[in-house]
């Protein structure tokens, strides 16, 4: 993730930055909010790792809703429904894969 925001442009034109800053800053993000609610599954106990995973994932939604919301001027209505939507899809994918 993070290689390929540090290729995606050279910062000039879209005005973001330098690539490598963000490259690793991208990397570091996608790091900790994968590491979230895959260390739960630590614990021995299947069904309580998978409620703490899934406490952190909806503590996740809702940060990424808020951070929309305050700092990219999305309406909260419209930030939390993309946000509900995609972690939807996200879920229904991961169900389809794991019946299989």
């Amino acid at each position: 993730m993070g290689f390929a925001e540090a290729l995606a442009d050279d910062g000039k034109l879209s005005g973001r930055g330098k690539p490598y800053l963000r490259g690793l800053v991208c990397g570091l993000m996608t790091i900790a909010g994968g590491i979230g609610h895959t260390l739960p599954y630590l614990i021995s106990n299947f069904f309580t790792a998978t409620a703490i995973a899934a406490v952190v994932v909806v503590i996740e939604l809702l940060a990424i809703a808020y951070i929309q919301w305050r700092y990219m001027d999305t309406p909260p209505f419209s930030a939390a429904a993309k946000v509900m939507l995609g972690g939807g899809l996200v879920l229904a994918t991961g169900v389809l894969i794991g019946s299989s």
